[in-house]
């Protein structure tokens, strides 16, 4: 099943924002966009495997100027910001990154931002679709702490795949290759300021260049780096599903969401409902947003979870328009819903995520799903689906 981009054009217009990288990005043919955090967001140039296989064997350069930075700082900075995340800071350094949850009172999750410790005293919530800037203002407001919460200019690239780290050194040097997994430096290039960590959305070994005055620079980052990865073989391409997806990364907005069809309950999955409960730490000894609701959900367990899934079928290749619906398989009725399916051409295998009841989330578990199409069958599997042990990422 090949998805045709035959949906009605987003309109373009002043309302939703662009980023630093628009008008640079759209000179590769920029063939869909999604909207992520009021902004148009680049998602697709090329045919999907075309940008997989670049991903996987060369080296590709994303426009994520969408991953808005929300910037904590000021004396009570560390402490409101263990507030906002059940991951416990005091083990986070200056110049490290941690992949943090934002939980709601009722410990559900509102989003799954990537954190920089810059100072002390000094944060970025690197965050995904959601107004995470106008929540934290909002906690800082009531909080009486002593903290300024603010967006500043700041757009990142994504720099991803195995050439990435000689790519990298022919802008910064030799020293970028000290840098370890899910930690960041200052650098300059070519006179420009940047943020640069060792993370990505990918799977693959890869870089986020966190460019300052991001509004001024845009464009002339975005050519240098093309300039530099001319003898890598740089593709433009947008975010890889089908990787993030073999990787086991959620998509926060799809796979982590307020439920947004007739199976929804509105309420936010909650770190343990999605596989996440390895970023709740509920024995430090700081309180954080959630925290009383985490320790009972901990403790009762859950009822639903995010899995891992095997779909048969035809490769889906694409993006599906709508979540598919998982059925009991004598009554028809819905039980759950698949939130994200891509072939994997390693795998040769359509893989995705799906929200069931834990009486089906067990490995092995066979499942029907529903489409426009008709039905279908699928298989609980375990995630991540390629590379469990990050090996790639991290080497």
């Amino acid at each position: 099943m090949h998805i045709p981009y035959d949906v009605p054009k987003i309109h373009m217009y002043t309302r939703i924002r662009k980023s630093p990288y628009f008008y640079a990005s759209r000179r590769h043919g920029v063939q869909s966009y999604s909207v992520c955090n009021r902004m148009y967001h680049p998602r697709h140039y090329d045919d999907p495997i075309a940008e997989y296989w670049r991903l996987i064997n060369d080296v590709t350069l994303w426009d994520v100027g969408v991953e808005r930075q929300v910037e904590i700082t000021g004396p009570d900075a560390f402490e409101f910001t263990n507030l906002l995340t059940p991951r416990d800071l005091t083990t986070c350094a200056v110049g490290q990154c941690k992949f943090v949850l934002n939980t709601d009172t009722d410990g559900g999750i509102i989003n799954n931002p990537v954190l920089l410790r810059l100072a002390e005293n000094q944060f970025w919530l690197s965050v995904a679709d959601g107004d995470v800037l106008l929540w934290a203002k909002g906690i800082a407001a009531a909080s009486g702490m002593d903290v300024r919460i603010s967006e500043p200019d700041v757009a990142p690239v994504q720099i991803q795949g195995p050439n990435s780290k000689a790519l990298l050194t022919d802008l910064i040097g030799e020293d970028i290759l000290d840098l370890r997994y899910y930690w960041m430096r200052e650098y300059q290039i070519d006179g420009m300021d940047v943020v640069i960590s060792r993370t990505g959305y990918s799977g693959e070994v890869g870089y986020e260049i966190y460019l300052r005055s991001a509004s001024r620079d845009g464009t002339r980052l975005w050519d240098t780096i093309l300039q530099a990865g001319e003898p890598h073989r740089v593709a433009v391409i947008g975010p890889c599903q089908i990787r993030r997806v073999e990787a086991g990364i959620l998509s926060y907005g799809s796979d982590i969401a307020l439920d947004n069809n007739g199976y929804s309950d509105y309420e936010f999955l909650n770190p343990y409902e999605a596989g996440l409960e390895w970023t709740v730490d509920l024995d430090q000894d700081a309180d954080f947003i959630g925290k009383d609701a985490l320790r009972r959900i901990a403790d009762r367990g859950v009822g639903r979870k995010v899995v891992g899934i095997e779909l048969t079928g035809d490769p889906v290749i694409g993006y599906i328009e709508d979540y598919l619906l998982v059925v009991d398989g004598d009554a028809g009725d819905q039980i759950g819903q698949v939130s994200s399916v891509f072939w994997s051409p390693r795998l040769e295998k359509n893989i995705g995520y799906a929200l069931v009841p834990v009486s089906h989330a067990d490995v092995g578990t066979k499942l029907t799903v529903r489409s426009a199409k008709g039905e279908t069958s699928a298989f609980v599997v375990p995630k991540p689906f390629i590379d469990p042990g990050k090996e790639t990422p991290k080497g």
